[in-house]
């Protein structure tokens, strides 16, 4: 179908008119946005110089799960970090196309990835003597594979019900981004059964994978009344620190695309929780709560400081 647009590009009115609050969020926005890529990125270096914690399959996700939120935070905080810096503030049609198709892929793909450690540590805590058949590099890998297609087919098509809308109004969007609902307030044309599709594409697959997830570490933590204390404060250790994880991703996306295709004042609060705050938040929650990590970064930070005192 042709698109029919006649817009081509949308005025954000981002989050405050005020140049004074727009310098302040500059300046919080640009330092949460540098503690989140180089968190995730440290993260990630950390797994990789530690062979010992690149041969383990959790860590293995970790890592990935790392790298996708500091690409997902850069999807969309770079443009806010530069809107803060300007009174208008736009983005075109494709770009925001294109805005809508990353985020879309990304978070896609950290919903298996978060559904992959969950398995993972299933098979840890409820199969420990089967863990190294079952979690072997080729699954893994796999894994990841389906991770990257799902991610890929999800956001094809959100997009391949987006393109063919038309624009011909109003291109003034209340948001610091572009997102679905926004874009179809404000589209020329009956919108509801795409609302429908929407809600089945995000919001149930959000419900379901939540939903099984939770059922998934009931499980796991049933199990571990037969295990030693000793264990139990181990597996406890890691999977406190992924429910936390799978609890902040999941109930913005829930309550993001559950509802009908209306918008509320704290959308943007929610926003910026999941496009900020959760990028931020899960290096630091797997890092001090997980005794091996905190060894290997101790160990690299010290490497690292003796190489450059040599």
């Amino acid at each position: 179908m042709e698109n029919q647009s006649h817009v081509t590009e949308f005025i954000l009115l981002g989050l405050s008119q005020n140049p004074n609050i727009q310098k302040m969020t500059f300046v919080i926005f640009l330092v949460f946005y540098l503690a989140t890529v180089g968190g995730n990125l440290f993260i990630v270096v950390t797994i990789i110089c530690t062979p010992s914690l690149l041969g383990s399959p959790l860590y293995f996700f970790l890592a990935f799960l790392s790298l996708l939120d500091a690409s997902f935070s850069s999807v969309i905080v770079p443009k806010v970090i530069r809107d803060c810096l300007y009174e208008r503030k736009t983005i075109s049609f494709q770009n925001c196309m294109g805005q809508i198709f990353a985020q879309h892929f990304l978070a896609g793909v950290e919903v298996i990835v978060l559904t992959s450690m969950a398995f993972d540590r299933y098979v840890a805590i409820c199969k420990p003597l089967h863990y190294v058949t079952i979690m072997n590099r080729p699954l893994c890998l796999l894994l990841v594979g389906v991770a990257w297609a799902g991610g890929l087919l999800h956001s094809m098509i959100q997009i391949f019900f987006m393109l063919p809308l038309p624009f011909c109004g109003p291109n003034v969007i209340d948001h610091f981004m572009c997102d679905l609902y926004l874009l179809l307030e404000l589209a020329c044309t009956d919108t509801h059964i795409l609302a429908l599709v929407v809600v089945a594409n995000s919001g149930l697959i959000c419900m379901i994978n939540f939903s099984l997830l939770l059922v998934s570490y009931g499980v796991i933590l049933y199990s571990l009344k037969t295990h030693s204390s000793a264990a139990r404060r181990k597996a406890l250790s890691t999977c406190v620190s992924h429910i936390t994880v799978v609890v902040l991703f999941f109930v913005p996306c829930i309550f993001e695309y559950t509802r009908p295709t209306i918008t509320f004042s704290f959308d943007k609060m929610v926003a910026i929780f999941y496009s900020f705050l959760t990028p931020l938040l899960n290096p630091l929650i797997y890092t001090f709560r997980n005794t091996e990590m905190k060894n290997a970064v101790k160990k690299l930070w010290r490497k690292t400081v003796i190489n450059v005192q040599k």
